[in-house]
């Protein structure tokens, strides 16, 4: 199989984590690196023994032989680089969330399948081990038809420290953890018709919402809410960086509680299983069980770009997900629920 070679554009706070995971993985190559602050691109790579490094995005494509970028900026530029990396030919990793908007978005899907580049999504949090766990136990129909579920992401962790920039966004929480968690509730159950939103601001320093609370009725007329909040609450148990999920069926429950504990309840009682993930030394010990899921990420990635298989996470199926935040968002400023196309 070919070993594809790659360029990460954006070297900050997540770009370590991710460097570290893609080379857990066979068959790729980082070759260069790209950031607007130099010096951080060179920490990097001096970190990892990447000698290419990059101020320019355009010149890194002009001199560099590479077969996708992953990148890895603020989502102000995800538009521009996705573009001018198709414009060169390369596939495109993106973070999520994909784009600042929704239109945006949809144009990044439109100009990638114009040029034919192939546009994933590095959409993780589906892939973490208790998750699919969870998944697993709801293919083989363990508690009947679900018909009601929560989601919570609820953490009192200063996630303002290490990544500052959070706290000037317009729109926080719902773009930054709801990428993820409403990405989850579509992995676990289907899609949505309908959202309702309502949104709180604790935090008084920050520009964005802290808190959201959302309702969602699936296609498959189950109900889902999905709870996320960084409001500095005193928790007895803080579980970041965990998803907490809970799902009622029609034979049984099954909830995915802290500690990564499963818990499968029928007529014939409770029983508990414990899904560790992974573990990597690279990996932060506070986010270990979202740094493990990067791997299984990566490597569904790669094999769809090596034509080995289907990426899960495409850009036009994280389309679905960018719709579902934006339409949350309307639904929280108009105080109704908003119908999905």
């Amino acid at each position: 199989m070919k070993r594809l070679r790659f360029a990460i554009l954006g070297t900050g706070f997540w770009s370590h984590y991710q460097l570290a995971a893609w080379r857990e993985l066979k068959e790729v190559e980082c070759v260069a690196l790209y950031n607007r602050t130099r010096a951080k691109a060179e920490a990097l790579g001096r970190e990892f023994g990447i000698t290419a490094i990059y101020d320019d995005p355009a010149e890194l494509l002009k001199q560099e032989k590479i077969d996708f970028v992953d990148i890895i900026t603020d989502v102000d530029r995800h538009a521009k680089l996705t573009r001018l990396a198709a414009s060169h030919g390369a596939a495109v990793i993106c973070q999520k969330p994909m784009a600042a908007t929704r239109r945006e978005a949809e144009a990044m899907v439109s100009f990638c399948q114009t040029r034919r580049a192939p546009l994933l999504i590095h959409e993780n949090f589906r892939w973490q081990a208790p998750l699919r766990a969870l998944a697993a136990k709801l293919e083989r129909n363990a508690i009947g038809r679900p018909f009601r579920a929560r989601i919570d992401f609820i953490s009192g962790f200063p996630v303002f420290d290490n990544q500052p920039f959070l706290a000037g966004l317009e729109q926080f929480i719902i773009t930054d953890v709801g990428s993820h968690t409403l990405d989850v509730a579509r992995f676990l159950f289907g899609e949505a018709k309908s959202v309702y939103c309502r949104t709180q601001r604790v935090h008084k320093t920050i520009k964005g919402e802290d808190v959201a609370t959302i309702i969602m009725e699936m296609r498959n007329g189950m109900h889902v809410t999905v709870n996320m909040a960084y409001a500095g609450n005193a928790l007895e148990r803080d579980a970041f960086p965990e998803t907490l999920v809970f799902v009622e069926g029609e034979t049984g429950s099954v909830e995915l509680s802290p500690g990564c504990v499963l818990r499968t309840t029928t007529r014939r009682g409770t029983r508990l299983r414990t899904v560790t993930p992974p573990h990597y030394d690279w990996a932060d010990p506070r986010y270990a069980v979202v740094h493990s899921s990067i791997v299984p990420c990566n490597a569904n990635l790669l094999a769809a770009l090596q034509g080995r298989g289907r990426a899960e996470t495409t850009g036009d199926d994280n389309l679905q997900t960018v719709r579902l935040v934006f339409g949350a968002y309307e639904s929280a400023k108009r105080g109704k629920p908003v119908l999905l196309s």
